[in-house]
């Protein structure tokens, strides 16, 4: 697959403003949420880890009782329980994980991140919504110099990379397990780690935590 390139994003922030404006049926979503709970974050979540790692991690969008009521990706509802274990058993995070944004978790060498930053109804982001939220993808990948690997949770995710990317899907298919050579990147297809994917054992821990030791071997070679 030949090297790719990311497009131009001058002047984009790597997260959006607490009350993006940008997709309309989102900001009408959040406020309906923030007035149900105007205890939660309710507004876009940021990247959760440092710049400098070489591993990133794409999700699809804040659950509406896990991070969109916390502040941090995966943090609240049972998709973080299988991420966070699995990060913690291959050395990408230390501490413990306790389902809230003042746990001791701390990320080494790994950044996560989601497609769409809001919030949307029944968890499904239309595909304008992705397309309006990929400059702040692409500003947060700008600014890993050291980016290596990354980690696409379920389809949507993948997919959202490859035209990121500028590669063609038919090069490149979503499958648990593929890799994809993306010239400087290193892509990693996994099914999401959501409580319906693992309670029908679509997938299972066996098989996500064999994603992560495939991306450790990798970064490990010089």
């Amino acid at each position: 697959m030949p090297a790719t390139t990311l497009g131009a994003v001058a002047g984009i922030p790597t997260d959006p403003d607490r009350d993006c404006p940008l997709c309309p049926r989102l900001v009408d979503y959040r406020h309906a949420v923030r007035a149900r709970d105007p205890q939660g974050w309710n507004s876009p979540v940021p990247s959760f880890g440092r710049s400098d790692a070489a591993l990133l991690i794409v999700g699809l969008a804040p659950g509406v009782n896990g991070a969109n009521r916390t502040g941090r990706p995966f943090t609240g509802d049972y998709a973080g329980e299988l991420l966070y274990a699995t990060l913690i058993e291959f050395g990408f995070a230390t501490g413990q994980f306790l389902a809230r944004p003042d746990d001791s978790l701390t990320l080494q060498d790994c950044r996560i991140t989601n497609a769409v930053r809001c919030v949307p109804p029944q968890n499904k982001p239309l595909p304008v919504e992705i397309t309006t939220c990929r400059p702040f993808l692409i500003a947060t990948m700008e600014t890993m110099p050291r980016l290596r690997a990354i980690v696409l949770l379920g389809r949507v995710a993948h997919d959202t990379m490859l035209k990121t990317l500028g590669i063609r899907a038919v090069l490149a298919p979503f499958a648990h397990g593929a890799v994809h050579d993306a010239g400087r990147f290193k892509l990693y297809d996994s099914y999401h780690c959501s409580r319906y994917n693992t309670n029908t054992r679509v997938l299972t821990p066996e098989m996500f935590h064999s994603v992560f030791a495939r991306v450790k071997a990798d970064l490990a070679e010089v």
